[in-house]
């Protein structure tokens, strides 16, 4: 699904910067994904809003970002035929999320459901399933109670399995932080990131462009810093204080 999306944008990039290639690579899961980041690997990447400060932490720029940050939140979501009705209902129950990373589709429920009367340590068995279509599925399939993912994904994967509408709701929702970011390298040079933000952020101007950004529901690109994101690391300090209380993310977590 993700090179379906994704390369026509960059064949865009390709056909509009000479001398440099642009290819897309996906990870599996998102441990994959912050490894290589870790590492370095990637000149550009297109990460979730923590990671976004994890790329910022390991020498990366911000020069653009999603559009629609009021689309950037937690959503959890039940079978329709669930008696879970408040949040308390979920205790003794086990839920589903994509990563410790995720943070619209773990961190932010998770942090939801700990200021709304629920001991996510304790009262309920979290199992971190590696993507945001399979906590998804796990909740379709019956394998868990509730599983947490965020709307772009839930969109997506509903228009793409729309069976899953007839079996799922969305029970809660978060607030809202800043949209995903597109990073740099700092050793990239800087011309060609300005050539690939410019030609990014006048995607949604031509019709062929504005088809490349439909199946991520997504209206545009706009420009962004590093410091777009210092509502994220406020977050995370109370995400860590609120709902870890330690300084690691879930180290002891079941993640599959």
């Amino acid at each position: 699904m993700a090179h379906e999306i994704f390369s026509p944008m960059m064949n865009y990039l390709n056909e509009n910067i000479d001398d440099v290639r642009f290819v897309v690579e996906t990870s599996r899961i998102y441990a994959e994904f912050d490894e290589k980041v870790a590492a370095r690997k990637f000149h550009f990447t297109l990460s979730n809003s923590y990671q976004t400060t994890m790329g910022i932490d390991n020498g990366y720029h911000v020069f653009a970002k999603m559009a629609g940050d009021e689309d950037f939140r937690g959503i959890i979501v039940v079978r329709k035929d669930s008696d879970i009705k408040n949040v308390s209902d979920l205790k003794g129950h086990t839920l589903s999320f994509p990563a410790p990373t995720a943070l619209a589709g773990a961190m932010m429920p998770l942090f939801y459901l700990q200021t709304h009367g629920l001991n996510v340590k304790e009262d309920v068995t979290i199992k971190f399933v590696g993507s945001q279509e399979s906590s998804i599925l796990n909740v379709y399939v019956g394998n868990v109670e509730a599983g947490g993912t965020w709307p772009m994904a839930w969109r997506a994967f509903t228009k793409e399995r729309p069976e899953l509408l007839d079996e799922l709701k969305i029970i809660w929702r978060t607030e809202n932080l800043p949209n995903a970011g597109l990073l740099a390298r700092n050793d990239v040079p800087g011309d060609i990131v300005e050539q690939v933000r410019t030609l990014m952020l006048k995607m949604h101007l031509f019709r062929e462009g504005r088809q490349w950004l439909k199946p991520l529901a997504l209206s545009q690109w706009e420009s962004a810093e590093d410091k777009t994101y210092d509502p994220v690391r406020d977050f995370i300090k109370v995400y860590r204080d609120v709902v870890i209380s330690s300084d690691s993310l879930w180290e002891d977590s079941n993640e599959q």
